[in-house]
């Protein structure tokens, strides 16, 4: 009961928020659906007060996901409105099915020294405009004043701390309205990508106390049609072990971080290797799995997983490699995460079974790839597949 209370003074207090936000005229939040889009950041009057504080506008709500996607160990601030009286669908498996006019918002900071001072390198917006989703990039000046619309930006240089007090330089590549695509769109079809039940079912540390982040929304009223918390799907965190197996961890790690290209409909849904949660074949997951197309992005080694090698696993060699073409992801970074590397390593190590195959001789075509054979299980590897993965 009291858990509730606290949750209801919340939401009133963001209910009330989202009708002041109504009232304000200018001073709320500007709805843009089409295009020409602000060409600064500032103009969408989502943060008052000097703007890189980020602090949220009325009926601006921050949120974070269980599991997030690495981004060359970059801080993220995510911040997610809807315009006033309306609601997102529960939807169990996906993305929450958003109103047109919702914003969402993600800005990317490194910290610049061991006492936590970030400095911000770009906000990008997903934008559900009257036409469909709309990715747009915004970088920050050097003052930290303002963040500018450029939708094929330069790399920019960063130095920066991560959490366990290393030091890393690197070009940091601010993806351009194409690539924003490569991620975001699911058979063609642009949308968010973290916004789902079991990213947000977790504990957020709100201005009014912390509180559960879809227990939050369902009593704002910026979520309908979800159960309880407590019946709702919960990821695991990537690096607690007390919130899933190894298996459960490192599975929501590859989802986060590669099911979104990898899954049916993705960009490398040819492939016909899927990370995604959803997905749980072995051949699937690429488990004794051979490329049909590897090219040297394959190191010569001969199948995506191999249970209990991991320095056998062509999944392992790409996640490792900086190397263009042959690492993966291949925009969301240009630094490989050691701790995520270990992760995914430790789960394959502990995988059982052996695969075997014979190399194809040299003049055979790619579609003619030897059969494989798993724990006495044979299965054909699939013909005429452009395996996105291994190009």
């Amino acid at each position: 009961m009291m858990e509730f209370r606290k949750i209801a003074r919340a939401a009133f207090g963001l209910a009330a928020a989202l009708i002041l936000a109504s009232c304000q005229g200018r001073r709320g939040v500007q709805e843009h659906l089409a295009p020409p889009f602000p060409g600064r950041l500032s103009a969408w009057r989502l943060f008052t007060g000097q703007l890189r504080e980020l602090h949220p506008n009325q009926g601006v709500v921050p949120y974070d996901l269980n599991t997030p996607l690495f981004s060359d160990y970059a801080d993220k601030f995510r911040f997610l409105w809807m315009p006033p009286g309306t609601s997102a669908a529960y939807r169990p498996d996906d993305v929450f099915d958003f109103p047109v006019g919702t914003i969402l918002s993600k800005s990317f900071a490194f910290r610049t020294d061991p006492n936590g001072h970030d400095r911000l390198i770009e906000t990008r917006l997903l934008v559900r405009a009257q036409s469909g989703w709309v990715g747009l990039p915004y970088v920050w000046n050097r003052d930290q004043t303002e963040a500018t619309l450029d939708v094929a930006a330069d790399p920019v240089p960063v130095h920066f701390v991560d959490d366990a007090g290393h030091e890393h330089s690197t070009n940091y590549n601010i993806p351009n309205s194409n690539q924003c695509k490569e991620c975001h769109a699911r058979y063609k079809v642009m949308g968010p990508l973290g916004p789902r039940a079991r990213n947000l079912n977790k504990t957020y540390a709100y201005s009014s106390g912390p509180e559960n982040e879809l227990a939050y929304w369902i009593a704002a009223g910026y979520l309908k049609g979800s159960p309880d918390p407590s019946r709702a799907p919960r990821a695991a965190v990537w690096n607690n072990p007390s919130t899933g197996t190894l298996e459960a961890r490192a599975r929501t790690y590859l989802d986060i971080n590669c099911g979104t290209c990898h899954r049916p409909g993705g960009a490398a849904a040819t492939s016909a290797l899927y990370l995604d949660l959803a997905s749980s074949g072995e051949e699937d997951l690429g488990v004794c799995k051979t490329p049909v197309a590897a090219g040297r992005a394959s190191g010569n080694l001969l199948f995506d997983i191999v249970p209990g090698r991991p320095e056998e696993s062509i999944l392992i060699r790409r996640m490792e490699s900086t190397a263009p073409k042959v690492m993966m992801p291949e925009i969301a970074r240009t630094l490989p995460h050691a701790e995520g590397i270990e992760l995914v390593r430790a789960w394959i190590a502990s995988l059982g079974g052996t695969c075997a195959a014979a190399a194809p001789p040299p003049s055979q075509s790619p579609q003619a790839a030897p059969r494989i054979a798993k724990q006495g299980r044979q299965t054909e590897t699939r013909e005429n597949m452009m395996a996105w993965l291994f190009r």
